[in-house]
């Protein structure tokens, strides 16, 4: 009777070892990039909402001025071009901000496109991980928000804004109002008048 050999036994233990270490390093390796996927994203979301929340305070400004001067046909354009827009919504985009777990590190508000540009940081750090360093680590992002207008008006002919009448008002999708002067209660919508939307 041939005597057990235990020598190719011994060897592959050392073997198993070394896999089972390597497949758990990935596996926490793997970890720590989703930490850090989930921290990005977060701070992604901050950003692409602070952006439309600072547009949309300056969408909701404009149409409500516009809205305050209908019977002034000489404002029309501006106000629905949004040449007459003031872009101060930049405080929207802080508190939207934080109620994202980030904070705003710089707010440029673009009076010429009609555009806000938010660079946010997260609040939250990645975190502890097997990748050095990464404790104290916060995810950065930006995002643009721009503001268009829907709609347009044909001016009324020489002297005929004496008739007191207003010219019909022709938004996006065919959508139309025609305003009577004298029964100013049914205006189109700020989100009638401007689409905002996030901008490459």
């Amino acid at each position: 009777m041939r005597p057990r050999r235990y020598g190719d036994a011994g060897q592959a233990f050392p073997i198993y070892i070394t896999v089972v270490a390597g497949l758990l390093f990935l596996a926490f390796a793997y970890f720590a990039v989703g930490q850090a996927a989930v921290n990005r994203n977060g701070a992604q979301t901050a950003a692409d909402a602070a952006a439309l929340a600072a547009a949309q305070d300056t969408r909701d400004q404009l149409a409500g001025k516009w809205a305050d001067a209908v019977l002034d046909l000489t404002k029309w354009q501006d106000f629905l071009d949004g040449n007459a827009a003031q872009l101060n919504g930049c405080w929207r985009a802080y508190q939207l901000a934080g109620q994202n777990e980030a904070h705003v590190d710089d707010c440029q508000p673009q009076p010429a496109s009609l555009r806000y540009t938010v660079y946010v940081q997260s609040d939250k750090a990645v975190g502890k991980s097997i990748v050095p360093g990464t404790e104290g680590v916060r995810s950065k992002a930006h995002a643009s928000a721009v503001i268009k207008p829907l709609c347009t008006f044909e001016s009324p002919a020489e002297g005929a804004e004496d008739t007191g009448l207003l010219p019909r008002l022709t938004c996006k999708d065919n959508r139309y109002w025609d305003i009577d002067p004298d029964h100013l209660t049914d205006l189109p919508r700020p989100e009638d008048l401007f689409d905002v939307h996030l901008a490459d």
